[in-house]
C-alpha cells in the first residue's frame, strides 16, 4: 500500500508448467519398474509392471535372454530420504487484542497515524479521502479479542486537503515501537465490502525517514479492493520496481464475511506470501535484480489501516456502505529457528 507518488497497480500471475520426466530402457539392461512421483513429497513410487512374454525356440533370442539374465537382478534401492521438515518458527511477539470493549491498542507496540497526510503527502500519496483519527469511534478493541477499525462518514466541520472531509478511519503502525526482522509476520483479518474501501496489512522499512520511499522497501501482505470482496492481493515495492510494480499478484477466491490468515515469510533470498497457509506468490532476489536493488535484509514495521477512496479502488459510489468494519483477530511475529 504505497504511501507516496502511487498510481493504481496491475496484478500479474504466472505459473511454469512442469516438464515430464522420460526414460527409455536400453538393450540387455534389466527393465526398471515403471514409476510415478508423489505430488506431495516427490518420492518415487512403483506402479504395476507389464507382464513379460516368454521367448523360446530361436537361438538368437535365447542368447539375448542369456545376456539379459547375466546382467543380474535389479539391485535393491535404498529408500529415498524423507522430505525436509517445514521451517520452524519461534514467536517473537504478538498482539491478541484482548481487553475490554472500547479499549485502545497497546501504546508499547503501536502508534497512530493521524490526519489526511498533509502537509507532506496529502491524500497519503494516493488521493485517499479518509481522515485518520485515534477516536474509539474509528478504532478500539471490541471486547471479543479483536481489533476493530471502522470507516465512517465524516462529521461536519472536519477539513481535508480536498475540502470538507468525507470519511474518517484509522491507521496504526509499529514504527519506532516494535520493528520486525526477516522471518514471518501474520494476521487473521476479516474484511468489509463496498466500492472504495481499501483495507491493508503491510510492512515498510524502518529507514524510510532517511532514505525515503521506495528505497526503504515495502511488502504488501494483504490489500483488498472493496469492489472485489473475494479477491486480495500482495505486492513488493523497492527502488526500480514501485508504483505499478511488476511484483504483484491477486489471490481469489477469498470468502467474504470470514476471517482469513494473511502472512509473509522472507529472508535474504526470497519473499513468500500466504493466504490461509497456501502460498500464492513469491518473489526471489534474482527476480528483483532485473529491476533494482534488494532492500529486504533490514528491519521493517507493521501497518494496519483502512483507507477509503483514491487510486486503488476509486471513491465510494454511495455512503450507504458506512460504517464499514475491518476486524483483526491477532498479529503475530516470528523468527526462524527453535
Amino acid at each position: 500500500m504505497l504511501r507516496s507518488c502511487r498510481c493504481s497497480r496491475s496484478s500479474i500471475s504466472a505459473s511454469a508448467p512442469r516438464r515430464p520426466r522420460t526414460g527409455l530402457p536400453t538393450a540387455c539392461t534389466p527393465r526398471r519398474p515403471d514409476t510415478r512421483s508423489s505430488p506431495s513429497t516427490g518420492v518415487v513410487l512403483p506402479i504395476s509392471r507389464r507382464s513379460r512374454s516368454r521367448l523360446a525356440g530361436v537361438p538368437a533370442l535365447c542368447a539375448l535372454l542369456a545376456c539379459c539374465s547375466n546382467a543380474g537382478s535389479q539391485p535393491h534401492l535404498p529408500p529415498p530420504a524423507p522430505p525436509p521438515p517445514p521451517p520452524s518458527w519461534t514467536l517473537v511477539w504478538s498482539d491478541e487484542f484482548t481487553g475490554p470493549a472500547g479499549s485502545r491498542v497497546d501504546s508499547t507496540d503501536w502508534r497512530y497515524d493521524l490526519g489526511d497526510g498533509c502537509p507532506n503527502v496529502c491524500g497519503w500519496g494516493n488521493n485517499e479521502k479518509e481522515y485518520y483519527t485515534s477516536d474509539t469511534a474509528n478504532i478500539q478493541l471490541n471486547g471479543q479479542g479483536q481489533l476493530q477499525i471502522v470507516a465512517r462518514a465524516a462529521p461536519p466541520g472536519l477539513s481535508c486537503y480536498y475540502g470538507p472531509c468525507r470519511y474518517t478511519s484509522a491507521k496504526i503502525t509499529t514504527r519506532d515501537k516494535a520493528p520486525v526482522s526477516p522471518g514471518r509476520v501474520e494476521a487473521r483479518i476479516k474484511l468489509a465490502a463496498g466500492q472504495g474501501l481499501w483495507p491493508a496489512f503491510w510492512l515498510l522499512g524502518t529507514n524510510i525517514g532517511t532514505v525515503g520511499w521506495p528505497a526503504c522497501g515495502e511488502m504488501d501482505i494483504m490489500e483488498n479492493r472493496g469492489s472485489q470482496p473475494t479477491t486480495t492481493s500482495s505486492a513488493v515495492h523497492g527502488p526500480g520496481y514501485s508504483g505499478n510494480t511488476p511484483f504483484a499478484h491477486a489471490y481469489a477466491p477469498v470468502a467474504r464475511d470470514s476471517f482469513h490468515v494473511y502472512a509473509v515469510e522472507w529472508n535474504d533470498q526470497s519473499i513468500r506470501f500466504f493466504v490461509d497457509g497456501n502460498e500464492h506468490y513469491s518473489v526471489s532476489r534474482a527476480d528483483v535484480a532485473r529491476y533494482g536493488n534488494w532492500v529486504f535484509n533490514q528491519p521493517y514495521f507493521v501497518i494496519l489501516n483502512f483507507a477509503v477512496g483514491g487510486n486503488f479502488d476509486q471513491d465510494p459510489q454511495s455512503d450507504a456502505i458506512f460504517p464499514a468494519t475491518m476486524l483483526v483477530d491477532y498479529l503475530r511475529v516470528y523468527k526462524p529457528g527453535p
